[in-house]
Parts: structure tokens; sequence; C-alpha cells
């Protein structure tokens, strides 16, 4: 029986070789499909941290154009404060300027009225 046990023994071992000289060659075999892999990992880790980066960007912009909106809108309504015609004759007042209180006086040329 020590016979029969040994070989029992070594057949063990061989199939125990067999398995690991598989595991083996089956990731050798498949090392291209590993790097494959791996690829797409880094490509989807890249891809979130750009679009990461483009929301960031959306943000930024969204907010500088609320920005200028309400600097726009701040302008806009100072324009339209001071070309109010009461606004306009205070602000020529300094410089001897009035607002006319008859109509203007209408001047032509007398050479031309001739023809």
């Amino acid at each position: 029986m020590d016979n029969a046990e040994e070989k029992n023994k070594s057949r063990r071992e061989q199939k125990i070789r067999l398995k690991r000289l598989l595991r083996y060659q089956w990731i050798v075999k498949n090392i291209p499909f590993f790097l494959f892999l791996a690829l797409l990992a880094v490509i989807y880790i890249y891809n979130g941290h750009f679009a990461d980066k483009i929301v960031r960007d959306i943000s930024r912009t969204s907010r500088e154009l609320k920005e200028m909106q309400y600097e726009f809108k701040s302008l806009k309504s100072e324009v339209m404060f001071r070309s109010k015609q009461s606004e306009l004759a205070k602000a020529v007042e300094p410089f001897g300027l009035k607002e006319l209180t008859k109509p203007p006086v209408i001047l032509s040329d007398s050479a031309v009225d001739k023809k």
C-alpha cells in the first residue's frame, strides 16, 4: 500500500503542478486583455476628471455671465436715468446752459428764399 499511496501522492503533486502551470499560462495568455482593462480604467478615470473640469469651467463662466448681466443692467439703468431731460438740465446748468422756454427760432438763408 505504500506504493499506491506514493502513486496517489505523486499524482496529486502532478495535478497541482499542472493547475499551477495552467494558471500561469492562462495569466500569460491573457496579459493583453489585462492591459486592455487597465487602459480602460485609466481612460475612465481621465474621463471623470475631464468632466469635472468641464463642469467647473461651465460654473465659472455662468458666474461671470451673471456678474456681467448685473453690471449691464446697472449701467443701463444709470444711462437711462442720466439721459432724462431733468437730469440733463441739471448736468449742463454749471456751464450756463438752460432749458428753452419758447420754441426755437428757425434761421433761413435769404439767398435761398429768393429763388
